[in-house]
């Protein structure tokens, strides 16, 4: 196997990674910040740590999508795919953060490896997307949008008769916990998967076989890119997460974080699910917000977001496959 090729796709693949970070990190931190329970470059550095660390806590989501979603090509054609499926989930991220759209870095990818797959001639384990990729990308926000709701309906029954100026500022603090939970589960998740890629790539160029545990380079290139791509922040999805759904205020923070944080964990080590934080979040915020009334939610915002999540494995795929012929043309 040409090493060049091997380099060029995991040095694309830690790419991916730093543009996950600096569209995701918004994730994290956009409600934080948007209540003021945190500067913003507090947030970022809190979140760049807690990504870090996140991404050393399991191995799961990584083996799924090594192994559950394409058959692992072979040769150089298989280097050209998982470049190819890199280019597609990095050029959708690139365009949605232009436009501030929270999409799916994980669903990019994931259609990218699809669209990439197919147009190579590989196989696509078409039971594990359904079952590890569309099934969650549907289940999930509805999860989060009910999760949501209760949380903040059993915090204002529980606080109903605190002082509101008093409670605030407690959930401020309490704030500070639930975005780290947020952080460090989108370590947790997204780091893996681009190990998982890195992984093929290395199983492909014989490097590494099956069943082999990920090598800890592995696991500290990409845990250290996704922090530093989170530390660049994305601004542009974080004004949309944190202002542009709904008002946030400290006690609907905190409970649209708690909400996320534990969904992510939920997924991640009872499922080994990679399901997306994006998604999650998002979700949980519009629940949050329907406490107050359903119009408190801005839901012309909400449907554009809900149209970018249902457009971006189709995008990436398509951009993937487009890669993957200029790749055959070119080097193949």
């Amino acid at each position: 196997m040409d090493t060049f090729a091997l380099v060029a796709t995991i040095a694309v693949a830690l790419f991916f990674t730093y543009t996950n970070g600096f569209h995701d990190s918004a994730n994290a931190i956009a409600t934080s910040v948007s209540t003021r329970a945190l500067t913003p470059r507090a947030a970022l550095a809190m979140a760049a740590v807690m990504n870090l660390a996140g991404a050393f806590l399991g191995s799961g989501v990584a083996k799924t999508v090594s192994e559950g979603l394409i058959e692992t090509p072979e040769g150089s054609q298989g280097m050209g795919i998982l470049f190819a499926a890199l280019v597609g989930a990095i050029t959708w991220n690139l365009v949605t953060w232009y436009f501030g759209l929270p999409s799916s870095s994980s669903h990019a990818l994931f259609g990218g490896m699809v669209g990439a797959a197919l147009a190579g001639g590989t196989q696509v384990h078409w039971d594990g997307v359904l079952e590890k990729v569309v099934i969650p990308m549907f289940v999930s926000p509805v999860v989060g949008l009910l999760a949501g709701y209760l949380v903040m309906t059993a915090i204002m029954w529980i606080f109903r008769r605190a002082n509101p100026h008093k409670a605030k500022r407690g959930f401020r603090i309490a704030q500070t916990v639930s975005a780290a939970g947020m952080a460090l589960g989108h370590g947790l998740q997204d780091a893996q998967k681009t190990m998982g890629i890195v992984v093929m790539a290395l199983v492909i160029a014989d490097v590494e076989d099956y069943g082999d545990p990920i090598p800890v380079w592995v696991k500290i290139v990409c845990a250290v890119m996704l922090s530093l791509g989170t530390y660049a922040g994305g601004w542009r999805i974080m004004r949309t997460l944190g202002r542009k759904i709904i008002e946030l205020d400290p006690p609907q923070g905190f409970a649209a974080e708690t909400t996320g944080a534990s969904i992510m964990f939920i997924s991640a080590f009872l499922f080994k699910a990679p399901i997306s934080t994006t998604h999650v979040i998002t979700s949980a915020i519009m629940g949050v917000g329907a406490t107050k009334r359903i119009n408190a939610v801005r839901w012309g915002v909400a449907k554009n977001i809900v149209l970018g999540w249902f457009i971006t494995m189709p995008a990436a795929a398509v951009v993937a496959a487009c890669a993957f012929w200029v790749v055959r043309l070119v080097f193949l």
